[in-house]
């Protein structure tokens, strides 16, 4: 690129720091609508509880919807074609389980985070303890994975892939995803989510018709001519150019990633979060409905994309700039723009660059806001600074509507809820500073690695103790505690037994070799494995029969929901 593209890019990434800063201004800066008041944990983790179904849909959909899915689907489409799709199909298919088993207890029954679920009919200390560590565990892995792929990605727009772009542009998302928690709270993040999905559908979108208007809008023509540009042939069209010729642990492989994609969504801390803002379990479900079409429709355009840039770009191409695929979307943006070197090419490549810039930029805002509420309210709650009652007040009965576990404790506003944020906000700034400074020396991590594995985790430590703790009469404390640890430890202990970590050319140590187990991504295993400790774990103790029963018919009606 000249210096001319670079300085326009650079324009426009301080154009969308500027704008979210903005958003961040007008969201903190003490806005109060209907319930929310300012300064309350209410106000600060769930938005006040007064997002519509189409608003928090939306902003579920820029959560989900990152810059490895905008570039990392539409890459693998235009190297692999048909078994690039998978990841699409993981993705989209995981919002299915969500839909029917999360979205509508889990706003019935929590209050900001998936340990307030658990805490309804289970001890809350342990319970708190353990999905806290694993909800920041979790948050964590994917906030290095977002910091890692932004400094390279970015560095790599920027034509400066191995200068100080990398360090840079890190230490410039940190900071902004910090001021985003810390000054704006969940209201800042969700119109910042909001803005993101707009302008990703829409890029995707426009890109999409222009590809489409190249072919006439035949798709077969753009089908065939990617086959013809690939170097595959019809192979291109058909299963297996990436994992059918690779034996029996990269067929597993394969299997295993779906179920982590498949299952994991429904145990992000995150994406789990956004059920919270919304004021009732039907608004949850209709969020998910409209983030479900939003997502979908934007999977069938990173499909068109793909196809779109191994018909123009060629597959070759697209792998001698990144051997990933990552740069398929913006050299497509070159040759539809006029090729290289023209104003057209420089201006739609820019702004593909922009919308990458504010899709990394709402991710781990809202990552960040997930960490910090699992420090703070399971945390610092569990830690016995904030038991303010006796144990004979911590429950008052279903028909009085009210659960003083689950509603705070204390007036929303009042000291406890104040501190509550307090300790949020230096969380936000401790997590961010550790995600950064992990960031930093690992430019040559392997991403897809840290985003499978954080899948994974969400998937075998906090999926089962979701899904026994609604459905599961005979489920207990230490049943909960088992799955939590046991999917939480078998998942890393994999992964650091795989090739990803030894014992290959890409793995992270390559001149070592303690390679134990052959598959890359732990779900096929891990996640099997945090359902039977969960099991086992309750094999020979007595559940609280009475507490499941309230959580039944609070999870199913919403009597009693905060």
């Amino acid at each position: 690129m000249s210096g001319g593209d670079q300085s326009l890019i650079l324009v426009l990434f301080g154009a969308v720091g500027v704008a979210t800063l903005a958003i961040t201004r007008w969201a903190g800066g003490g806005r109060r609508v209907g319930g929310g008041r300012r300064g309350s944990s209410e106000e600060f983790f769930a938005g006040g509880r007064l997002f519509s179904p189409l608003e928090n849909g939306f902003a579920i959909a820029g959560d989900h919807m990152s810059a490895a899915s905008f570039l990392g689907v539409s890459g693998l489409v235009a190297l692999y074609g048909y078994d690039g799709m998978l990841y699409a199909v993981g993705f989209l298919a995981a919002w299915v389980v969500v839909l029917f088993f999360v979205a509508e207890p889990l706003r019935n029954c929590g209050r900001f985070t998936l340990a307030d679920v658990a805490a309804a009919r289970l001890r809350e200390r342990p319970v708190r303890i353990a999905l806290g560590t694993s909800s920041v565990t979790v948050s964590v892995l994917y906030l290095v994975a977002q910091l890692v792929g932004a400094g390279s990605v970015v560095a790599l727009l920027l034509g400066d892939p191995g200068g100080a772009a990398y360090t840079w542009t890190v230490l410039g998302v940190g900071a902004l995803m910090v001021c985003y928690v810390a000054c704006g709270g969940m209201r800042a993040t969700t119109w910042i989510q909001i803005v993101k999905a707009v302008l990703l559908v829409g890029g995707a979108l426009g890109l999409s018709v222009l590809v489409l208007l190249r072919f006439g809008g035949d798709l077969t023509d753009l089908l065939t001519s990617a086959a013809e540009h690939s170097g595959h042939g019809a192979h291109f069209l058909a299963p297996g150019l990436q994992y059918g010729h690779s034996g029996w642990a990269a067929r597993l492989d394969v299997v295993s990633l779906g179920l982590a994609l498949v299952l994991g969504t429904a145990g992000l801390p995150h994406i789990l979060a956004r059920f919270s803002t919304v004021p009732t379990a039907r608004a949850a479900r209709r969020s998910v409905v409209w983030s479900t079409v939003l997502i979908g429709g934007f999977y069938l355009m990173a499909l068109v994309l793909g196809t779109g840039a191994a018909a123009l770009v060629g597959t070759e191409a697209v792998r001698r700039s990144s051997p990933a695929g990552n740069t398929a979307v913006p050299l497509l943006s070159f040759e539809l723009g006029g090729g290289a070197g023209s104003t057209g090419g420089a201006v739609l490549f820019a702004l593909v660059a922009a919308v990458v810039f504010a899709t990394i930029l709402a991710v781990v805002a809202g990552v960040t806001l997930a960490a910090s509420a699992a420090v703070a309210h399971d945390l610092y709650e569990s830690s016995g600074r904030r038991r303010r009652q006796g144990k004979a007040a911590r429950r008052q009965t279903l028909q009085d509507g009210t659960d003083r576990r689950d509603c705070g404790q204390e007036a929303e506003g009042g000291q406890g809820s104040r501190s509550e944020v307090a300790v949020a906000r230096r969380a936000a700034l401790a997590v961010g500073a550790l995600a950064v400074g992990v960031s930093l020396p690992a430019r040559e991590l392997n991403v897809a690695f840290l985003v499978g594995l954080a899948f994974a985790v969400a998937a075998s430590a906090h999926l089962p103790v979701l899904l026994f703790t609604l459905f599961r009469r005979r489920f207990t404390t230490r049943g909960a505690v088992w799955a939590v640890y046991g999917g939480l430890l078998s998942s890393m202990a994999l992964v650091a037994l795989s090739p990803v970590v030894s014992g290959a050319p890409r793995a992270l140590f390559p001149g070592l070799d303690f390679v134990c187990f052959p598959l890359e991504n732990p779900g096929i295993v891990s996640i099997p494995f945090g359902f039977l400790c969960g099991w086992l774990g309750t094999s020979r103790e007595h559940p609280d029969e009475g507490r499941y029963a309230e959580t039944e018919v609070r999870s199913l009606t919403g009597a009693g929901a905060v």
